[in-house]
């Protein structure tokens, strides 16, 4: 079997065993939910704006619906990622190894990498798929709206609420294969998920040297530009640093258990 194959089968898998338990049912249900009232409060503020007079000339400007409505809808699902993903991280090996399946696993042909990146692309996927159902939401707003508003920060915005999650993801997988307890490991993975979320705080002009660099590695600060659609490469190479390096710890850690098996 191709590589390609071997990672494919592990994805299927995955989404069996996700929409076989009631854990992607509730993860995409509180996702559309949260997505749902999010967006419907940000578009009563944006109604009540466009019908409040003096937009005028010399008067505050009219709401923008990128600002009012796309951004804030956004940047609020992020939050909600920070409890999502740790539910779809936390059984990915720590079930195996409760089960035993793991053993079947690691002594198959089946490399490390492939089976690293067959669970990792298994839970992006369903994440992916909760971002995509909840877009429809937006969909509203650009059949009625007039004018119609952009639809690139809307792409980017969903573009990096993708790759913050996989950010998640990656790191989540790591910390599932260090326990055979799952809610330990989901447990694990919101604590350090929400370490990481606050050092976006620390970003200021103010800040000094080590601060900037700690606030760097914030994935918020990486995704404001993007949810105005704005798409720098910077970003983009960031995150895929963070999933990348999320990925090897997670082999490493697969292949000592292997070996210790």
């Amino acid at each position: 079997m191709s590589t390609f194959t071997n990672i494919g089968a592990i994805v299927r898998k995955e989404w069996q065993h996700y929409f076989g338990s009631p854990i992607a049912y509730v993860a995409l249900f509180t996702w559309n939910l949260l997505f749902s009232v999010f967006f419907l409060f940000a578009l009563t503020y944006f109604i009540e704006a466009s019908m409040n007079p003096g937009g005028g000339p010399g008067g505050p400007p009219k709401p923008n619906i990128n600002e009012w409505i796309f951004r804030p809808t956004l940047m609020n699902m992020a939050v909600v990622a920070l409890f999502v993903t740790p539910m779809l991280t936390m059984r990915l090996f720590a079930e195996e190894q409760r089960q035993g399946t793991w053993e079947l696993l690691a002594t198959s042909a089946i490399t490390d990498w492939q089976i690293v990146l067959g669970k990792f692309f298994g839970a992006v996927s369903v994440y992916a798929f909760m971002i995509a159902t909840s877009l429809l939401n937006f969909a509203v707003v650009f059949v009625y709206a007039d004018p119609k508003p952009e639809w690139k920060p809307v792409l980017t915005g969903a573009l990096a609420l993708l790759l913050m999650g996989s950010c998640f993801i990656a790191l989540g997988g790591f910390l599932s294969t260090l326990t055979k307890n799952q809610i330990v490991a989901g447990i694990l993975s919101f604590c350090l998920f929400l370490a990481i979320w606050t050092l976006s705080w620390l970003d200021n002009p103010m800040a000094s040297g080590p601060v900037k660099v700690l606030a760097y590695l914030g994935v918020t600060t990486h995704m404001d530009d993007m949810v105005k659609g704005v798409l720098d490469t910077k970003d983009i190479v960031f995150y895929l640093s963070f999933i990348g390096f999320g990925l090897f710890l997670t082999q490493q850690s697969v292949e000592s258990r292997r070996w210790r098996e």
